[in-house]
């Protein structure tokens, strides 16, 4: 009875926004919806992108949720609604198997917020600000991040690229983190930042 008071502590904190009760949740969840879409798509990374983007979109719409079990229910559901989109992209479709899309969607029908609208308005604007934040960065902080995030390079490899040392690298990198965190932190919870920047 303790825990589940505490947990509907936590719940109305949360839907107050306050941010170290949606990190309960998050600590709780993530493990099990990432799982659920590696599961479902094959594919670690793009499962990664899924799981965070339904973090994102809990906390956009933490108002509209009604019950603690309503935030598994707008998880799963956000979750398999992308990862339905995935399959029938033509890239996932080809490493898609065993089952049909029939038969996982049947076996993974979660009705409770199928009506809910979610504010994708609010997450296009999330991801303008994470672009411009990334943009506002120094040149060279720019530069290494780009690199290391968007062309997946090694640090030693940055380092030839830019011909500086690799403690240079990691400076830049741990400079252009600090910015980004300070900035992203004021709009978001800290567990989502450090998530999205991971």
């Amino acid at each position: 009875m303790k825990n589940d008071t505490n947990e509907l502590l936590k719940f109305n904190a949360f839907k107050k926004g306050n941010q170290r009760a949606f990190e309960f949740f998050f600590n709780k969840y993530y493990d099990h919806i990432l799982g659920f879409c590696i599961q479902f798509i094959y594919d670690k990374p793009e499962s990664k992108g899924i799981t965070q983007e339904a973090f994102l979109n809990l906390w956009l719409n933490k108002e509209q949720i009604e019950t603690i079990n309503g935030i598994e229910s707008f998880l799963y559901t956000y979750a398999k609604s992308k990862c339905l989109n995935a399959i029938r992209d033509q890239k996932v479709k080809e490493r898609y198997k065993s089952k049909t899309l029939n038969e996982k969607e049947r076996a993974l029908d979660f009705e409770i917020l199928n009506s809910m609208n979610f504010d994708s308005m609010a997450l296009v604007e999330l991801e303008e600000l994470i672009k411009k934040s990334i943009q506002d960065l120094p040149e060279k902080a720019k530069l290494v991040f780009y690199k290391k995030r968007f062309e997946n390079k090694k640090n030693k490899e940055i380092a030839k690229d830019l011909n500086v040392t690799v403690k240079t690298v990691e400076a830049h990198m741990t400079s252009a983190l600090k910015i980004l965190r300070l900035k992203l932190s004021e709009y978001l919870p800290l567990v989502l930042v450090s998530t999205i920047l991971s």
